[in-house]
């Protein structure tokens, strides 16, 4: 099965002339081929289920839904490459087209439009830079309220989104703290964010034995299995109970407002799978956590609506709840309700966050902000439970470790160095290492420098 998407992935992705080069230089004959980031995060093992559900959702046939991860996966890597080589002129990049096939990359610098179309990707000529608009995104969200409850950099407009429930309220926003209309764009809308109480990844569990919410990505800190959710849906010492009502743990630690993130620590009795609960319960196994680009497909579990798919909108929201704001979540497509809180998100087979709240239904479509996984996981010391794969090679025999800064298991954010191999590294692509990931091994997510 295995090797039926492999190929289909990669015959899809010649097709789409998306195969892009790494580096840009020449690779001499005799040099084993880097691994691609579609290899790297093993798109072609996407299980069956996932892909109905893209195709239910997203209108797209097994073949489409295939090859559309394996773009994604490659966009993410070329995107990071050019972010990295752009620098402060970047201002954002994303896909689009039903399989993914069009990368984007905005910039702010005339000079950069060649090495953009170069590298397989479109250049967008704008007048703000991506850090520009999210220093605007960040005075804003100090003042906002209820009335402008949603604010996010949109990329393809080069503008500040406010959404506002109120005619006028986004306009006393900027007012009060003296931002240019001209770098805004406000959108009305009826539709006020929540987070989704009424209380594997997916599935439920209660607290104190009364509200419900949903599990996360199941995690391990040392020896003690347990896994991520959101912070709204318990404080540290909330005792919780499985899906069958079982005593399962207990809130370790939790933040809410500021971000919407926190873990539980399992009792012996509960043992943290590298699963998600997918489309008529079936397994759907989590290989990594590398975030994906706007516009890319993402699929949600939870324990009230199930397993639903829709794409990523931007990255580093803010949203004011009625209980105050919070920083730093992602904007999808992907409708949820309430009790599908702290449930998974999962783009391929890479974990992407925790559900935070949101607006809507699953009857009538919805919009939904997940809480990103790998800042959870850096902020607490948890280590994400992953299927098994192919290690890589390793140092050969009598060889020694190749030493270095490097560690399977630390959380890298983008623009982090390392050492490794007497070689230093840029990270493009954030996620949380592992065997098998070193910086050599993967140029999707590290660039010698």
């Amino acid at each position: 099965m295995f090797k039926r998407h492999a190929r289909a992935a990669c015959t899809a992705l010649a097709a789409a002339g998306l195969l892009l080069a790494g580096t840009g230089g020449a690779i001499a004959d005799s040099a084993p081929a880097a691994p691609s980031a579609a290899t790297t995060l093993r798109t072609a093992d996407a299980p069956p289920e996932l892909l109905a559900a893209m195709g239910r959702d997203l209108g797209l046939t097994p073949t489409q839904a295939e090859a559309r991860l394996a773009h994604e996966a490659e966009a993410g890597a070329t995107a990071a490459r050019l972010r990295d080589r752009l620098g402060a002129a970047f201002a954002g990049a994303w896909v689009d087209g039903a399989d993914a096939g069009t990368l984007t990359v905005a910039t702010t610098r005339a000079a950069d439009t060649a090495a953009i179309r170069a590298a397989g990707a479109r250049a967008k000529l704008v007048t703000r830079t991506l850090a520009a608009l999210d220093a605007d995104r960040a005075v804003l969200d100090r003042a906002a309220g209820p009335a402008t409850p949603v604010r996010y950099v949109d990329p393809r407009s080069n503008t500040l989104v406010v959404e506002e429930t109120e005619a006028g309220a986004a306009a006393a926003l900027l007012a009060a703290t003296g931002t240019d209309p001209d770098r805004v764009t406000v959108v009305r809308t009826a539709e006020v964010p929540r987070p989704l109480y009424d209380l594997r990844g997916g599935d439920a569990y209660y607290m104190n034995g009364s509200g419900r919410c949903s599990v996360g990505f199941p995690v391990t800190k040392g020896s003690t299995h347990g896994f991520a959710t959101a912070g709204h849906c318990g404080r540290a010492g909330t005792s919780t109970s499985g899906f069958n009502q079982v005593a399962q743990g207990s809130f370790q630690a939790s933040v809410f407002p500021g971000n919407d993130m926190a873990w539980v620590a399992a009792n012996t009795q509960w043992t943290a799978t590298p699963y998600v609960k997918g489309s008529g319960g079936a397994n759907t196994q989590v290989t990594g956590s590398v975030l994906q680009p706007v516009g890319a497909s993402v699929c949600r579990s939870g324990s009230t609506t199930g397993w639903h798919c829709g794409t990523i909108q931007q990255h580093n929201t803010s949203v004011t709840y009625p209980e105050g704001t919070i920083s730093g979540v992602t904007r999808t497509t992907v409708c949820a309700e309430p009790g599908d809180s702290g449930g998974s998100y999962i783009s391929g087979s890479q974990a992407q966050g925790v559900t935070s709240g949101g607006s809507g239904n699953c009857s009538s479509g919805g919009t939904t902000f997940f809480q990103p996984l790998n800042p959870i996981l850096s902020a607490y010391g948890l280590t994400l439970k992953v299927s098994g794969g192919d290690p890589g090679p390793g140092p050969g025999p009598g060889e020694p470790e190749p030493g270095g800064t490097w560690k399977a298991g630390t959380v890298y954010a983008t623009g982090a160095t390392v050492t490794h191999g007497g070689a230093t590294y840029r990270c493009l692509q954030g996620h949380q290492a592992q065997p098998g990931w070193e910086p050599p091994n993967v140029p999707a997510l590290w660039q010698r420098v």
